[in-house]
């Protein structure tokens, strides 16, 4: 079995900036995530993010504007040398219709969990908000909940 180390997008990988994230101009990486990731990726952990983009539902981006996000997450995470696994995100929102899939819904998580073979007591979700904790709980993962735009290098002494 793997472990994982489960993050939540805006706020944790990029600035929280009270809007949605959904273009190049607005993506800024958080201090530390470089060098975070890196050093779990080091240690054996598979790096996945598991966001909410009720963006989509609202018909403000649309989910190629989030696929061409997260490519250049990707490439610039890779530049860093760092591979993220995986990335999972709901185009739901609780306005228009309920999903298991939207946070605090622990279904993206139970994907990445089965489809990567990963040790739910091995693996940890990090997000700012109490949804990220509620949806790891529901996969039987620890959630740790940080404040919006974390600098995340203040968890590496963390016993994951």
């Amino acid at each position: 079995m793997n472990k994982a180390v489960f993050l939540d997008r805006d706020g944790i990988i990029n600035k929280e900036i009270g809007a949605y994230v959904y273009g190049q101009n607005d993506f800024i990486l958080n201090e530390g995530v470089i060098e975070a990731l890196h050093f779990w990726q080091s240690r054996g952990y598979k790096l996945i993010v598991i966001t909410n983009q009720g963006g989509i539902a609202k018909g403000i981006y649309t989910h190629a504007d989030v696929r061409k996000l997260h490519h250049y997450l990707e490439n610039l995470l890779m530049e860093a040398g760092v591979k993220l696994d995986a990335i999972y995100y709901s185009p739901h929102h609780s306005d228009f219709s309920n999903s298991l899939s939207r946070k605090p819904g622990s279904l993206m998580i139970e994907r990445a969990l089965a489809r990567y073979h990963i040790d739910p007591s091995l693996s940890v979700m990090i997000g700012d908000r109490p949804r990220d904790v509620e949806a790891a709980e529901g996969a039987g993962v620890r959630g740790i909940l940080v404040e919006s735009n974390t600098d995340l290098r203040a968890l590496l002494e963390l016993d994951l």
